[in-house]
């Protein structure tokens, strides 16, 4: 019973072989022209042959191997791009000065992104329970559910320093900007 399961896999793998060899240049350089790379070209050309291996069984004879062979082609190139889409970018720790990796926070480096000094100075201002508020659930972004379990504080109390943050700042950059006209 072992011979007639294993009888048909190897008359699949050798039909597989006989039926791709002829379209692996023309397949190795549609890999090239979508990666621009050889390496990267031939670890797609491996998925592509892999994936097309482990679903020729689905194939049906007679249709167009070249096509369908350049449709998983692409849709591996598609899925490899947007798994390193999806990866956060990579830094070499050596690039980073170890000042700035031991002292100084997530916060301190967004707040010195943000257009003009007046947000910066009066967030500096603020006691340092508001900022911390206000950093994560207005410059990341995350919900007052979120925030409440980064901090480990309630979510009303979330919603408390959030406001009264805002509402401080408020003041902060409209007493500035009244000054400076």
């Amino acid at each position: 019973m072992t011979a007639a399961v294993r009888r048909p896999n190897q008359e699949l793998a050798a039909r597989f072989a006989r039926d791709t060899e002829p379209l692996l240049d023309v397949l190795s350089r549609g890999a090239r022209r979508l990666t621009r790379s050889d390496a990267d070209a031939d670890d797609l050309l491996q998925d592509t042959l892999l994936h097309a291996y482990s679903g020729f069984h689905t194939f049906q004879e007679g249709s167009n191997l070249r096509a369908w062979l350049f449709r998983i082609l692409y849709n591996c190139w598609v899925s490899n791009h947007r798994r390193k889409q999806r990866r956060p970018v990579e830094v070499p720790v050596a690039t980073l000065a170890e000042h700035n990796l031991v002292h100084r926070s997530a916060e301190a480096e967004v707040l010195d992104v943000l257009p003009g000094n007046d947000i910066k100075t009066a967030m500096d201002k603020l006691p340092a329970s508001f900022k911390e508020a206000i950093y994560y659930a207005d410059v990341q972004g995350y919900t007052y559910a979120e925030t409440a379990k980064l901090l480990n504080i309630p979510m009303g109390t979330v919603m408390s320093r959030v406001a009264r943050g805002r509402h401080r700042l408020r003041i902060a950059l409209t007493t500035d900007q009244t000054c400076i006209a």
